[in-house]
């Protein structure tokens, strides 16, 4: 197997530095809601815990672009407004997005120097978080399979990670946290001989266009190489510089500050246009 890792490295590294491309994937996300309310939670009906997961749930389907030439690339979110739902806000369940958390983040990468940037806000404050990108330990397979017309090869990495689970549990909310070892797979391609992929993932000779860690999954769906209209790709400068592990410590003390609210609440503000009320 290390002979196999060694050859795909070499051909991959040949590959790259005879072209000199740019090119456009589009991927489509899902991912397993983590909120539940219990049963016989006073002034949520079934009918309304149904309504509100269904909401959840296509928030959670979303389309993104990951925009690349040989060393950078950005990725950020396809944003489509929505057609208001008369039938959630006469349900007594309504979930108001106007943009939605994330739908104005811009992902930069830069696979040469192994940095990213990421425009993203909490609440409306904008930051602009700048780091090293993750090393991922992928181990290779010689197991294939075919996305669209691409062979695609089999990587993988395990590590494990913290949850967080939110319920309502007679009108309070609850948060659990639980650890476990989690794998995630990769389906790459030779054929399009970059080092990146959606999000942060990178690092395995060829494009991802597959991603998949038991409760999220990613899948390109259409890739166009070469398009007429130039693609120029450019790392965002807006917002306040903080490491990754400074934005995590903010993050966390703004959802800290969020479930306190909710305790005393039928309803709270998230945020970044979103609101979620529960009852009439």
């Amino acid at each position: 197997m290390k002979a196999l890792h060694f050859l795909v490295a070499i051909l991959f590294i040949n590959t790259l530095s005879a072209q000199n491309f740019t090119g456009k994937a589009i991927y489509k996300t899902s991912r397993k809601s983590t909120i539940s309310f219990g049963k016989n939670q006073p002034g949520i009906t079934d009918k309304m815990q149904e309504e509100l997961k269904k909401r959840m749930q296509k928030m959670n389907q979303k389309t993104f672009i990951l925009e690349f030439d040989k060393t950078t690339s950005t990725y950020k979110e396809d944003v489509k407004l929505d057609n208001p739902n008369p039938m959630a806000a006469r349900s007594g369940v309504m979930v108001m997005s106007f943009g939605g958390s994330g739908s104005t983040d811009v992902y930069y990468k830069n696979i040469k120097d192994q940095t990213f940037s990421n425009k993203t806000q909490i609440m409306g404050k904008p930051f602009l978080v700048k780091d090293k990108l993750e090393l991922y330990n992928w181990e290779l397979s010689s197991e294939t399979k075919n996305i669209g017309m691409y062979t695609c090869y089999k990587a993988s990495y395990t590590k494990e990670v913290e949850n967080i689970s939110f319920s309502m549990v007679n009108g309070e909310s609850k948060e659990a946290k639980t650890k476990e070892t989690v794998t995630t797979t990769a389906w790459y391609t030779t054929q399009i001989p970059i080092s990146n992929g959606p999000k942060d993932y990178q690092g395995l000779p060829g494009l991802i266009l597959e991603i998949n860690d038991g409760k999220s999954l990613i899948v390109c769906t259409e890739i166009e190489l070469n398009p007429e209209k130039e693609i120029k790709i450019s790392e965002p400068e807006k917002g306040k510089i903080v490491s990754k592990k400074k934005f995590i410590k903010i993050q966390k003390k703004k959802n800290d500050e969020m479930m306190e609210k909710m305790k005393s609440r039928k309803g709270v503000e998230l945020g970044n246009g979103i609101q979620i009320k529960m009852g009439g």
